[in-house]
């Protein structure tokens, strides 16, 4: 029997549009699905609760459909370095493939990997599953890497059409796996248990790449048409929803775009070409951010524009604590926050505003917000996260000046202009008009009481004022004029 060839998963949990799992069934050889849950390897950052409940349900997913065609996901636990190499000895193979990364520690290890393979003459392959464009692709015209998003989206397009993506192999011809103990997802400890917080996860999302394919189904038919302004409206359903999917791999950028383009052209969706060309660039944002991060190593941790680090951020674990709980007094801030706490999500308009709330109205240092992201969201991404955060705190490539600074009482009136998405995560308010519902301090509190409101008992004062919040960070930024 001829040796097996291994594809080793990571964050592609899907069998189509999956080069790495094409290309190993292309060999004609059994083929070994594996699973490696590192927490071991140098430099890997540890996933946070929200992903970790993902990634559960995920691989029981990616489990089941790989079985169905014949080849059952092994999954183990170790330092890649060690259990790898070991598991290619025992069941004596000389070829493997995996979908790259583009973190820095992660291209650490597989580099280190791939080098000490090929020395014991196995072939290692990589290949792009996560991109549309690879990040050393794209470059300005002396070659450097891309600092501002619409150049580099405008060269990303200039490369030629998107490839089409693959259909999943009806039928994997499965490496026998006698003797191979491998782990259930359950042996990996990743859900939550005392308590469980992930019950407005459970009721909210369907992990998997079917449940990718069905939330996208139902973006095309029902969120894209009028995309181009209405994806602005936390109150409306016309976000797609699939970055925690894409996060994970479980659908790829490629059957997105073309998936959106077939949905216009078809009569599925009723949208324009101007919502797909929107829908198109949220796409280029996402591989905007992996450039960025791939150029830019340390983009969780250290400023892109240096000057920053200088910045007098305050330490502040009171508002801190207010922000991450939903309880600062603002009804938008609170609102995205508690939203994100329950269903491990939030949407995009909403971030902006609670990370433009984060770091300029309390002057809380940026990196506290996506320490909080990372671990509350299920599409923490380590390009994304890092990239969107210091954007909205101007201290990122191609980012929102540091001067602009949100009004959150303005952003809810104009995103949420009847209070629907207040109302809903913030249920203490829900029975003020919409004229107070984003602003209820103004209101007398004999008004309050009429509905039922009394602010400090049931809900909370705003912990800051917005006009000296604002003065406060534009004079913490004219301390950086002359910075180098």
């Amino acid at each position: 029997m001829s040796s097996p060839v291994l594809v080793w998963f990571r964050n592609d949990l899907r069998l189509a549009d999956n080069p790495a799992l094409a290309a190993a069934v292309a060999t004609g050889r059994p083929v070994l699905p594996v699973y490696l849950f590192d927490e071991e390897s140098p430099g890997l950052r540890s996933l946070g609760g929200a992903s970790r409940w993902w990634l559960h349900h995920a691989l029981s997913r990616l489990g089941e459909d790989l079985a169905a065609r014949g080849a059952p996901l092994l999954i183990l636990r170790g330092a890649v370095a060690q259990v790898l190499p070991a598991l290619m000895r025992e069941v004596g193979a000389t070829e493997i493939h995996w979908s790259r990364r583009y973190d820095a520690a992660g291209i650490a290890v597989d580099a280190a990997l791939k080098s000490g393979f090929e020395a014991a003459g196995i072939t290692a392959k990589s290949h792009n599953a996560a991109l549309l464009v690879e990040p050393w692709h794209v470059t300005t015209k002396v070659g450097e890497p891309m600092k501002v998003f619409t150049p580099f989206w405008r060269a990303a397009r200039a490369r030629g059409a998107v490839p089409l993506p693959s259909p999943a192999p009806a039928r994997i011809d499965g490496a026998a796996l006698e003797g191979l103990r491998g782990l259930a997802p359950s042996d990996l400890d990743l859900l939550p248990t005392a308590p469980d917080w992930s019950g407005g996860m459970r009721e909210m999302w369907t992990p998997g790449e079917a449940g990718a394919l069905a939330r996208l189904d139902a973006f095309l038919h029902e969120g894209l048409a009028g995309y181009t302004e209405l994806r602005n409206r936390p109150d409306m359903t016309h976000t797609s929803g699939l970055s925690p999917h894409l996060r994970f791999g479980e659908i790829s950028p490629r059957t997105v775009w073309h998936a959106a383009e077939h949905a216009l052209r078809s009569g599925v969706s009723a949208a324009s070409d101007r919502d797909l060309e929107v829908l198109q660039s949220e796409l280029g944002w996402r591989e905007f951010s992996h450039h960025l991060l791939f150029h830019n190593p340390d983009l969780a941790r250290t400023n892109f524009n240096r000057r920053f680090d200088a910045f007098p951020w305050r330490e502040d674990p009171a508002a801190l604590c207010a922000w991450q709980r939903g309880r600062t007094g603002y009804p938008m801030v609170d609102a995205g926050m508690r939203q994100l706490w329950t269903t491990g999500w939030m949407h995009n308009r909403v971030r902006m505003i609670v990370g433009s709330f984060l770091v300029k109205h309390l002057l809380i240092d940026w990196r506290a917000g996506e320490d909080w992201f990372w671990d509350t969201l299920l599409d923490a991404d380590p390009a994304a996260n890092s990239a969107s955060w210091q954007w909205v705190a101007g201290t990122g490539a191609d980012a929102a000046p540091y001067f602009r600074i949100f009004n959150p009482v303005l952003q809810g009136e104009k995103f949420d202009p009847e209070g629907d998405y207040v109302r809903r995560w913030v249920p203490e308010l829900g029975r003020l008009p919409a004229t107070l519902i984003h602003k209820p301090w103004t209101a007398s509190p004999e008004r309050l009481a009429a509905f039922g409101l009394k602010l400090g008992r049931d809900y909370p004062h705003p912990i800051v004022d917005h006009t000296v919040a604002r003065e406060r960070a534009l004079a913490a930024f004219q301390t950086l004029k002359g910075a180098p």
